[in-house]
């Protein structure tokens, strides 16, 4: 069996408040990296940061789904691996539940493993970025 990431959040805003973190480039680039992100299905963009020594720092991908404000997904590839991650959005009430799954790794290897630590790491991000604004 593939290892594949699955991580669950919370977070004390609106469904349509979290959407737009997922979905505006502006947004994204404050809590995942710089990108040229649009929400347009077929849309090829890249997300990108320093490079260090285990990684160039750039993921290219392309918007495979884009139903506001419940789901979202694209291609993740980087580093050798061409994986995808799926975030899907369930509103309760004023909370909003994010769901995401990053799957398609070959191993657990540096790049399952950065992803894995990186994803948690960028959601406590987003947590702050929607008590911000």
């Amino acid at each position: 069996m593939k290892p594949e990431i699955s991580l669950d959040f919370q977070y004390a805003s609106p469904i349509e408040k979290v959407w737009h973190a997922l979905t505006d480039s502006n947004m994204l680039a404050k809590w995942v990296m710089e990108n040229n992100f649009k929400p347009i299905v077929g849309y090829k963009f890249q997300f990108r940061t320093e490079p260090n020594k285990y990684w160039d720092g750039i993921v290219d991908s392309e918007v495979l789904v884009v139903e506001e404000p419940y789901k979202l997904s694209y291609t993740w590839v980087t580093a050798g691996e061409n994986t995808k991650v799926t975030w899907t959005l369930k509103k309760n009430g004023d909370i909003t539940h994010l769901h995401l799954e990053h799957t398609g790794f070959k191993s657990e290897s540096l790049s399952y493993n950065g992803a894995k630590y990186g994803w948690v790491k960028m959601s406590s991000e987003l947590k702050k970025l929607l008590a911000e604004y």
